[in-house]
C-alpha cells in the first residue's frame, strides 16, 4: 500500500463555515469520504479559539499536578454520572489488556438538562472550572458545525444531527499520560490507552506534540496520527456507525508509548459528542438501499452509552 494511501486526510473546514453553498457541499463530501474510508480526519480552520485551547491545556496540566488526595476528592463514581477524576489504571479500554497508563478528568455541559448529574469540581480551583467551562462551550459550537456538515454529507436537513444533540449530553475528558520510569517494561500488553472505538457520534480530539495516537486502517494496519498544529482530530463513533448503517465507520484506535516520548508527559483533550439520551438511533433513510440493507434495530442513545461504559470500568 502506498504511503499516500496511509495518510489520514486533512480537511480545511473554513469554506464550510464561510457559507458558500457550493463550498459547503465540497467540504461535506470530503468529510463523507474520510468518514467512510477512515473514520478519522484532521480538521483545519474549524473555528475553535486558540486561546481557549491553550487555557484548557494549561488547566489540565495544573489539575493533574495537584496532590492525589485532591484529585481523589472528585473521583469518578458511576457510569450514570460519568464525571470526575479517573486514576491511573482505573480504566481498561481494551478488556483483554491491563488497566490503561493514564489518568483523566470528565466534565459535561450543565446548561440544558436540569435532571443531569452535576460536575465534580476540586475545591479552591476556580480558574480550573472557568477554563474548562469555557472550553466546553467552544467545543459545543464547533461540534454543532461539524454535525451540520455531516447532515449535508448525508443529504439530510442541516439541523438533522444538531437537533438530536440539543440537550448537550456530551462529555469532555482531560487526559494525562504520565512519564514512564527508566527501564519500564510493559506487562501483558500494557499501553497508555488500549485499542477501542468511541461510543458516541463524533469525537473532537486535541493533542499536544508528544504523539502516540494510532489508528487502524481498513486493511488492519496501525498508522500514526501524528499531531498537526492548528488542527483537531475528528473521528466517528459507534453510534454514528450504527446510525449511518456502516456508511461512516467507527475505527479502532489506541495510544502507544513512543520510545522517544516515554519519559515525557503527554496531554490530550477529547470532546465526546453524544446524542440526547432519549434520541432514537435508527438507520438514516439515505444510508440504506438494496445493497446495504438495514443492519440494526433502533436503540436509544442513552441505553447504548450505559452498555459501553459499564463494560469499560
Amino acid at each position: 500500500m502506498s504511503e499516500q494511501a496511509l495518510s489520514i486526510p486533512i480537511i480545511d473546514f473554513g469554506p464550510f463555515i464561510q457559507g458558500d453553498p457550493t463550498a459547503r457541499q465540497q467540504v461535506a463530501a470530503q468529510m463523507r469520504e474520510a468518514s467512510s474510508q477512515w473514520g478519522f480526519f484532521y480538521l483545519a480552520n474549524c473555528g475553535m479559539p486558540q486561546a481557549s485551547v491553550s487555557e484548557a491545556f494549561q488547566a489540565s496540566k495544573d489539575f493533574f499536578a495537584l496532590p492525589d488526595e485532591i484529585k481523589q476528592s472528585v473521583a469518578w463514581q458511576n457510569a450514570q454520572s460519568n464525571r470526575g477524576y479517573v486514576g491511573v489504571r482505573r480504566e481498561r479500554l481494551d478488556p483483554s489488556k491491563p488497566g490503561d497508563l493514564k489518568e483523566a478528568f470528565n466534565a459535561a455541559p450543565e446548561d440544558r438538562d436540569a435532571s443531569a448529574a452535576r460536575n465534580l469540581w476540586p475545591a479552591d480551583q476556580p480558574e480550573f472550572r472557568e477554563h474548562v467551562e469555557t472550553f466546553l462551550s467552544d467545543c459545543i459550537t464547533t461540534a454543532d458545525r461539524i454535525l451540520e456538515a455531516f447532515a449535508v454529507a448525508l443529504d439530510q436537513p442541516d439541523n438533522f444531527f444538531v437537533n438530536a444533540h440539543d440537550l448537550h449530553h456530551h462529555t469532555l475528558r482531560l487526559l494525562h499520560y504520565p512519564p514512564l520510569p527508566e527501564g519500564f517494561i510493559a506487562e501483558q500488553g500494557e499501553s497508555r490507552a488500549g485499542a477501542h472505538t468511541d461510543y458516541g457520534s463524533i469525537t473532537l480530539l486535541f493533542q499536544d506534540d508528544a504523539g502516540g495516537l494510532e489508528v487502524c486502517t481498513r486493511q488492519g494496519e496501525w498508522v500514526q496520527a501524528t499531531p498537526i498544529p492548528g488542527t483537531v482530530v475528528i473521528n466517528t463513533g459507534d453510534l454514528m456507525h450504527r446510525w449511518t448503517n456502516h456508511v461512516f465507520c467507527s475505527t479502532p484506535h489506541r495510544v502507544n508509548v513512543p520510545k522517544a516520548a516515554m519519559h515525557r508527559h503527554r496531554y490530550s483533550i477529547a470532546f465526546f459528542c453524544h446524542p440526547n439520551k432519549n434520541a432514537n438511533i435508527e438507520c438514516i433513510d439515505s444510508c440504506t438501499d438494496a445493497s446495504n440493507p438495514v443492519r440494526y434495530p433502533p436503540i436509544s442513545a442513552g441505553e447504548h452509552l450505559l452498555q459501553r461504559l459499564n463494560a469499560t470500568y
